[in-house]
């Protein structure tokens, strides 16, 4: 059975558990959302114990997970067991492994795998028809410019709020395709709205003081190669009482994303095609291609991935050091190559 990703998201928790569950697609957060709506929906029918496999790590194999379907539950009468698969390719011996499951599913085992790469190729597969004959299936394809206003006012509803299309046009416009920057907002002008319907004069207003320094500005500013609009931006942060640690998410997802294209570009592959696969805009690209031209090579964006990972932990407080100095110099990293030596005093790495 196929369902829309919002569908899970709003997964109601008293329904009835599918055996298994495929949320996939190039739209992060939609993904998120869904894989979260079918955890809280576990977690509201007695399901505490959660085990997870990332298909990707090097410790990884099918012959374990296999096992762990079978093996008995310690603390529940069920468990969530998660396959995190980012290639959605489970090879050979995955595709049997996820075959077999569907056809004898665990009775004390619900199955939940999310997959970042996704296309209509990935759903010829005899495991994909598995799931989908005894499961659910939640593919999140990239909102297309003219289906993004409506998407917006989904999700301003989910809030209470409505909006005037002049001004809900205005904020597609804004955040450019990006989901995380339109939820972001949206999740300002719950704050800011009072239960207003909004027109345009109205978003203009409560959209205009965020439009100066917000994150999403930050990471363009940096993945560009401006420096100065970096610190300036980051400076109004830090003024405006943000805090690290909520900066963090949406650096790293763009630290990610930065370092899938280089991988593809490194490989030869076609970099338009997977910027139209993902849906970024194309207003979003160029930021893209300036940051790739500065670092080429995909190891330096994993240098860059681990020194973010260590801004985290300083935000969190689990490792000594400046958050706010860390996450400058990693920032100004992007920005310019000769900038990477900045992080050779807190980081092996760079």
């Amino acid at each position: 059975m196929e369902l829309r990703p919002e569908q899970l998201a709003e997964l109601a928790s008293d329904k009835a558990l599918a055996p298994v569950y495929l949320v996939a697609g190039p739209e992060r957060l939609r993904v998120l959302e869904a894989a979260d709506g079918v955890r809280a929906a576990a977690r509201h029918q007695g399901i505490s114990e959660r085990e997870v496999y990332e298909a990707d790590a090097r410790d990884f194999s099918w012959d374990q997970l296999a096992a762990g379907f079978n093996a008995p539950s310690l603390f529940s009468p069920r468990r969530l067991v998660e396959l995190r698969l980012p290639s959605g390719k489970p090879g050979k011996d995955g595709s049997e492994i996820l075959r077999q499951f569907c056809e004898h599913p665990a009775a004390d085992v619900v199955l939940l795998i999310t997959a970042d790469d996704w296309s209509r190729a990935h759903q010829q597969g005899k495991w994909f028809e598995a799931v989908n004959r005894l499961g659910v299936v939640a593919v999140a394809w990239a909102i297309k410019p003219h289906e993004l206003p409506e998407w917006i006012e989904r999700r301003l509803r989910r809030h209470g709020l409505r909006a005037e299309r002049e001004a809900l046009m205005l904020l597609a416009e804004r955040v450019e395709g990006n989901l995380l920057a339109a939820a972001q907002e949206i999740d300002k002008l719950a704050l800011l709205a009072d239960g207003r319907t909004l027109d345009l004069a109205t978003m203009q207003q409560l959209v205009a003081e965020s439009a100066r320094y917000d994150v999403f500005r930050l990471l363009e500013a940096s993945l560009s190669g401006q420096p100065d609009a970096v610190l300036r931006m980051l400076g109004g942060l830090r003024a405006e009482g943000e805090q690290v640690a909520g900066l963090l998410p949406m650096v790293i997802r763009e630290l990610l994303a930065a370092a899938a294209f280089s991988r593809i570009s490194a490989d030869g592959g076609n970099l338009a095609a997977e910027f139209k696969a993902r849906g970024v805009w194309e207003a979003r690209q160029a930021p893209y291609r300036r940051a790739l031209d500065r670092h080429p090579d995909p190891r330096r964006w994993e240098r860059l991935l681990a020194e973010a990972s260590r801004v985290d932990r300083m935000a969190k407080g689990r490792l000594d050091g400046d958050p706010w100095l860390a996450l400058e110099r990693l920032l100004l990293a992007v920005c310019a190559a000769p900038a990477v030596r900045l992080l050779a005093r807190s980081s092996p790495l760079a």
